[in-house]
């Protein structure tokens, strides 16, 4: 499936720039309060075997980066969150650096944790978990090797 035409965008600008332009995403488009930082995270694709590169807004933790499945508040978790559950080895890139991590959905005290700062950073995300009965994933990105 297609992305959307301006996510495709930021996409092909952070890809074309090593993150130069695309990093710091304007999310004043959709709501949020203004350049938030933005990584790209590769997943293999559940059924079809295939890389499947997304741009995300993105926290620091000491575990590593941090990201939210929130899909804006929709009943059902994003693709990439099913691709990474399914197969937790992925991709990351940060501007220039490409590594590899690990993804682990974090729960309890550190989820509420970790949850809080990234609400911070995004404050819609917590408009999104109003609309949902689901409770939106967080997920640690740890470094492998």
């Amino acid at each position: 499936m297609p992305l959307p035409e301006w996510i495709q965008k930021h996409l092909d600008a952070y890809l074309a720039t090593d993150g130069s332009d695309g990093h710091m995403f304007d999310t004043t488009a959709v709501g949020g309060p203004g350049p938030i930082p933005c990584l790209l995270l590769t997943t293999t694709g559940r059924k079809s075997g295939n890389p499947s590169v997304l741009p995300l807004i993105y926290g620091e933790s000491e575990a590593g980066p941090v990201i939210v499945a929130s899909k804006g508040g929709a009943p059902d978790h994003p693709v990439w969150y099913l691709n990474l559950e399914a197969n937790p080895s992925v991709e990351v890139q940060i501007l220039g650096e490409k590594f590899s991590a690990r993804a682990r959905t974090v729960e309890g005290n550190e989820r509420q944790t970790l949850w809080d700062q990234l609400a911070q950073l995004y404050p819609p995300y917590n408009d999104y978990q109003a609309k949902t009965s689901r409770e939106i994933p967080v997920v640690v990105l740890e470094r492998e090797g």
